[in-house]
């Protein structure tokens, strides 16, 4: 009888062509979500995660997979984004402002969330604590309400006799009414009065700065949220036509021709952001890596803005700019 080993044969050859079939099926590539309010990812820091993702082994299209999400300023937008980043199942959820990490939180409660660029995560209950965040969420926090003390005390030594700043701010982004809210503790201690400069649409600017000027407004910060990065040269170009000193939070509105800035390294977080994307996808729990905080500060001064508005830039805040644009 050679039944047997004809059966035998055959089960061989069946498992065999199971492994082989096994063999060719393509490893499950790995995909994030990226969620942002503004209209896209500026091209400069988005390569700068690249870069330093690259260097952990990571190539877009061979090994990880990127689906993009933006709501172009409008933040009603958000919460349909981040339900479809959910429905794509993605790995890895990553945000940028508090508007888009609060959409994530809200649409899941198990996919890992990294955020950016977020000024509160515990006052915003996106996190329990800096050092333990608890739930599926950790991150960066840019702690620019914290900063606008620095700011206004910059101001005071720059412009002469101040005694009123405007605050431009979108009362529709949560990071910017933080911001907002702590500019005013912050001015309190200084004795400076504020005037509340509330921008939510691209049509407003213009008139905003009119009634600054109207209260006689002596100086202007500008908060950071999307809407106003989006915007950033009709910013600058109305804060020059209305003689207006401004103190800015990031350094590439001074590289655009605003007058001066202090804030965080915009470049860190994204290259940091690197490893803790890397830490998560290889199995860490956002619960168990602590939000972590900005390293680096700069002050930046443009003189050919201050020149443009007839501004005389004091030696001794001159001296301690990190960059100084001649």
């Amino acid at each position: 009888m050679v039944i047997k080993p004809i059966i035998i044969l055959l089960v061989s050859l069946a498992l065999a062509s199971v492994h082989l079939a096994e063999a060719q099926q393509p490893a499950k590539v790995p995909k994030l979500g990226w969620l942002g309010a503004g209209a896209g990812p500026s091209s400069g820091v988005s390569e700068l995660f690249w870069r330093e993702f690259r260097k952990l082994g990571y190539v877009e299209g061979k090994n990880i997979a990127t689906e993009y999400r933006y709501a172009d300023n409008k933040l009603d937008r958000l919460p349909a984004l981040a339900d479809e980043l959910v429905r794509l199942k993605v790995e890895l959820l990553v945000t940028g402002g508090t508007n888009a990490a609060l959409a994530a939180r809200n649409a899941t409660k198990t996919i890992p969330i990294l955020f950016l660029n977020v000024s509160d995560p515990v006052a915003d209950g996106l996190v329990d604590s800096l050092a333990r965040p608890g739930g599926n969420i950790t991150g960066f926090t840019i702690i620019s309400g914290v900063l606008a003390g620095k700011r206004f005390e910059l101001l005071k030594e720059t412009v002469p006799k101040l005694s009123r700043v405007a605050v431009l701010w979108d009362p529709k982004n949560r990071g910017s009414a933080g911001q907002w809210k702590e500019s005013q503790l912050a001015a309190r201690e200084l004795g400076l009065q504020l005037h509340s400069m509330e921008v939510s649409s691209a049509d407003k600017f213009e008139s905003a700065f009119n009634e600054a000027i109207r209260v006689r407004s002596a100086a202007l910060t500008v908060t950071q949220n999307p809407l106003l990065t989006s915007r950033q040269k009709e910013v600058i170009d109305l804060a020059a036509k209305n003689r207006l000193p401004a103190i800015y939070n990031q350094g590439d509105y001074v590289e655009s021709g605003g007058l001066m800035s202090y804030g965080t390294d915009q470049a860190e977080p994204y290259r940091r952001a690197a490893s803790m994307v890397d830490k998560i996808l290889k199995g860490r729990k956002p619960a168990d890596l602590p939000v972590e905080q900005p390293m680096k500060f700069e002050l930046i001064i443009n003189l050919k803005a201050a020149k443009q508005i007839g501004l005389t830039v004091p030696p001794n805040v001159l001296a301690r700019a990190d960059k100084v644009i001649k």
